[in-house]
């Protein structure tokens, strides 16, 4: 039986409306679904607690407990039948079911400027992107992941004068540096040359600018000076991504899109979308938007940073013929992006109703906020090798008898999986500080604790010998609080892809550990009675690949062993 149809179709025929619908009470204790009653409060003329504990009165059908909390009606369902159902398809390894429509997802991630290494916004970006692309794929979505390098400009500019300036000839293995990290030194070279004085500042800038000039011409000089500090700089990317396991299908470049984004400017004009401004500018007009009027391209006729993102939309289409595409970038863009999408309507453009931009928050360490210019940035290898440090520790401390590479794969997997469920465990929106020892915790909500969870289920099953199990011995109150535990598994999986939240799995798997660690301390597994035995390790297996699952899923690896 569908008691959640059944007990939708028993509210509509009582109280005469129609659409409703259940939700699932935040506390478990409260029961299975949870119709809120205040929705009906106008129409019948009573308070919402009234008609719960009315309807709560009238309420009967087997196999449902039915309560009135406040102003909630709650209904726990006896039968577990369904549940076991489902443990039994997570046993036979059919754990996430492909729902979704097989549409064609595109993912831009990270995002970074050639002439710096990546810092702790674009760490998140990968994380975000790497979890999502993971989903997305798991509910049977076709994802393919892009990258957009910005290549040109007047900060890049910055570095190349700063080079041939102060470089003397230097590279990144004569000074036994990462190649992108020695870009950026030079990034934060000339922010400390033009902070001399006022004079110095304006004669860098001003050489800078004329740096540009020349690479827009095309100076051959400029061009390979050019080419050689960004080879640097994306080869130092490279390992990064390779580290926290980014896998770009296809990359893009600012150097390369952003004069057929002039042209297509060029022609919106001419047809009339946009229209020249008293300066000579052309600009788009979206009063009627609320987004004021945006200017796409400079009166001297230079492109601006959307000029190069029209384009770059429009060549990503004819590459993928996506179905929608995602924009991963911080919230500071969201303007930016409001505008995009209108222009791709004013273009005619028909996916621009299937783009989004996942927005998401700043990052601070308890140190505050840093500034790459200043020089006194904490970026993602810095951040890495930290807590890479601080894993081994860890690991060293708990277990002396590894050998060291064992402990060295061990703490690795640690690192990774703390900086990666620390990064992904808050709401994509929200600002968060990262504190690299409290995101190491065996204990509390910490991917390192989720990791030990799944390596302690993993001991259990070692020691236990049973049998095959009869799904007979789980009615206890706790075996079915974890049943429907894994039965809402599914749901957070699709509800992550769909609202772009890996905090919400994050949440589950929290909820799925603290759930296994109560009944653990209540409920002997290894024991004399095998028919129970293997009820339970049955229950604990399932539970230990949801763990797993869930985690791959954020890109953490599961350990057999902690």
């Amino acid at each position: 039986m569908d008691y959640e149809k059944t007990i939708i179709s028993w509210l509509e025929t009582e109280t005469g409306e129609t659409g409703l619908s259940l939700e699932m009470p935040k506390d478990t204790a409260h029961g299975d679904y949870a119709f809120p009653c205040f929705i009906l409060a106008k129409k019948l003329q009573k308070a919402p607690q009234i008609i719960a504990s009315e309807l709560s009165d009238r309420f009967s059908l087997e196999q449902v407990q039915v309560a009135a909390i406040g102003p909630y009606l709650n209904f726990t369902i006896l039968d577990n039948s369904k549940q076991i159902e489902t443990l039994k398809h997570i046993l036979s390894g059919n754990i996430i079911q492909k729902t979704a429509e097989p549409k064609v997802v595109l993912i831009e991630s990270p995002g970074p400027n050639t002439n710096k290494p990546l810092h702790l916004g674009h760490l998140r970006n990968m994380l975000l992107g790497i979890s999502l692309t993971h989903a997305l794929r798991a509910i049977g979505k076709t994802v393919h992941t892009v990258n957009v390098n910005n290549d040109r400009g007047i900060h890049i500019c910055k570095s190349m004068l700063a080079y041939q300036l102060f470089g003397d000839g230097k590279t990144p293995q004569s000074e036994g540096r990462k190649s992108d990290h020695f870009v950026g030194d030079y990034y934060v070279k000339f922010a400390q040359a033009c902070a001399e004085s006022e004079e110095r500042k304006t004669e860098l800038e001003n050489q800078a600018q004329e740096m540009l000039t020349k690479w827009e011409a095309g100076d051959q000089e400029v061009l390979a000076l050019w080419k050689k500090m960004n080879d640097w700089c994306l080869a130092g990317f490279q390992e990064t991504y390779k580290r926290m396991g980014l896998t770009i299908e296809k990359e893009y470049f600012e150097s390369e899109t952003y004069q057929g984004g002039k042209d297509i400017i060029l022609k919106g004009a001419e047809d009339g979308l946009f229209y020249k401004n008293e300066k000579g500018a052309i600009e788009a007009d979206l009063e009627d938007k609320g987004l004021g009027k945006k200017v796409l391209l400079r009166s001297d006729g230079t492109s601006v940073y959307i000029t190069q993102d029209i384009n770059m939309a429009h060549l990503r289409y004819q590459d993928f013929s996506f179905d929608e595409m995602i924009y991963i970038v911080g919230n500071e863009q969201e303007y930016h992006f409001k505008v995009l999408f209108e222009l791709f309507r004013m273009l005619g453009w028909s996916f621009g109703e299937s783009c989004r931009h996942f927005s998401y928050g700043m990052i601070e360490l308890p140190e505050g906020k840093m500034k790459s210019r200043e020089g006194n940035v904490i970026d993602t290898d810095d951040l890495i090798k930290t807590v890479d440090g601080l894993a081994y520790e860890a690991v060293k401390e708990r277990y002396e008898d590894l050998d060291e590479a064992e402990m060295n794969e061990r703490a690795r997997a640690i690192s990774t999986g703390a900086i990666r469920f620390f990064f992904l465990k808050f709401d994509p929106l929200k600002n968060f500080v990262f504190n690299p020892k409290e995101s190491l915790s065996f204990e509390g909500e910490t991917g390192p604790y989720v990791q030990y969870t799944h390596a302690r289920i993993s001991s259990i099953l070692r020691k236990s010998d049973a049998g095959n199990p009869t799904f007979t011995h789980l009615n206890a109150d706790e075996d079915k609080q974890l049943l429907k535990q894994l039965g809402e598994f599914q749901s957070v999986v699709e509800r992550m892809a769909e609202e772009l939240r890996p905090s919400a799995l994050c949440q589950y798997l929290i909820k799925v550990c603290q759930q296994f660690n109560s009944y653990y301390s209540k409920h002997q597994v290894i024991q004399e009675d095998k028919d129970v035995e293997a009820d339970r390790v049955a229950l604990l297996s399932a539970v230990q690949k949801v763990l797993k699952a869930g985690l791959e899923i954020l890109g953490i690896t599961a350990l057999e062993r902690m």
